[in-house]
């Protein structure tokens, strides 16, 4: 690991305006996945800013009827808060799925919608890789490529978002809240909040130079049947080789996400409008135009399948 400074700070202006001020500096608050790049040499940051002191790490009711979770609330605490179980199950159980006990005490909200992929060329500092050397090549797409993504891909990139967490949270139509170094405040709709790979798979989300998550907004509950199957190659601790979460109303429409398959949640407005018509016809919305690689086509069969078994769970 190289040397590197250290700071706490008290507000998110004083956060921000440090991560202006100082170049390649980064927030750390969990440090689940942060210190372990720095420990490859992924992450090389010169300057670390410590936000655990920010009071971020509240879960509020808004004055809309929806929740308002604070950048800092633990995984665990989230999980396991009442309203998110009664009223926003989908969540609690694609938290509950995700990493360990041990990670899920530190690990944060912002923290998890900001975890990098776990494409193995990405960890592998020997192998070319975009998302971490700009301009280097791509690995995966004449690798080991049976964990990588179906849709959203690029000759650039086919790495696939490893959280759970955001998967939920893109079914539940959350909402980003964030602080600029010049004070302003922002909110970006989740699905804004990832870019497509394109040819600049290291630029992985929208957020500004020193912009800093204060709070992800939930809308009022929908009621419905809530699931969330992820599919993988153990019981516990691994990522999903593909993952469905569903909000599903009695009168059978609903909403869908997937993980495990794309540079973000895998969502698509066309693929909920066909929920009444049944599984084949959101998986085929979902999969237009899907560009699999020879060891991750399996998935494809994958998806269709656990689509299938959640929606008819739901409707039972």
């Amino acid at each position: 690991m190289r040397a590197f400074t250290y700071q706490r700070v008290t507000t998110p202006a004083e956060a921000a305006a440090s991560a202006r001020q100082t170049p390649g500096a980064k927030f750390i608050a969990g440090g689940t996945n942060l210190l372990d790049l720095m420990k490859l040499e992924i992450e090389t940051p010169g300057h670390l800013i410590d936000v655990n002191g920010l009071g971020l790490d509240t879960i509020e009711p808004t004055a809309e009827g929806g929740l308002r979770i604070g950048a800092l609330v633990r995984n665990t605490d989230l999980a396991a808060d009442e309203r998110v179980r009664r009223d926003y199950a989908v969540l609690s159980r694609a938290l509950l799925a995700g990493a360990s006990g041990q990670l899920r005490n530190r690990a944060t909200t912002a923290g998890n919608l900001l975890q990098r992929t776990r494409c193995p060329y990405f960890y592998d500092t020997h192998q070319p890789c975009n998302k971490r050397l700009p301009g280097s090549g791509c690995a995966a797409l004449e690798g080991f490529s049976r964990q990588h993504a179906l849709v959203g891909v690029s000759d650039a990139c086919i790495a696939t978002h490893p959280s759970d967490m955001a998967v939920a949270m893109r079914v539940l139509d959350a909402v980003v809240e964030t602080v600029k170094p010049d004070g302003s405040e922002r909110r970006i709709a989740l699905d804004d909040f990832y870019r497509a790979p394109g040819t600049t798979p290291h630029l992985e989300t929208v957020l500004t130079p020193g912009e800093l998550i204060v709070a992800v907004t939930l809308p009022p509950p929908s009621g419905g049947t809530h699931i969330y199957r992820k599919v993988r190659d153990r019981a516990s601790y691994a990522f999903a080789l593909v993952s469905v979460a569903a909000v599903i109303q009695p009168d059978g429409t609903g909403r869908v996400a997937l993980g495990g398959v794309a540079h973000k949640p895998w969502r698509l407005d066309t693929a909920d409008a066909q929920i009444p018509q049944g599984a084949q016809a959101v998986y085929d919305a979902l999969f237009a135009g899907a560009k699999p690689t020879p060891e991750n086509q399996f998935k494809l069969i994958l998806a269709k399948r656990t689509l299938a078994s959640v929606l008819t769970e739901a409707r039972a």
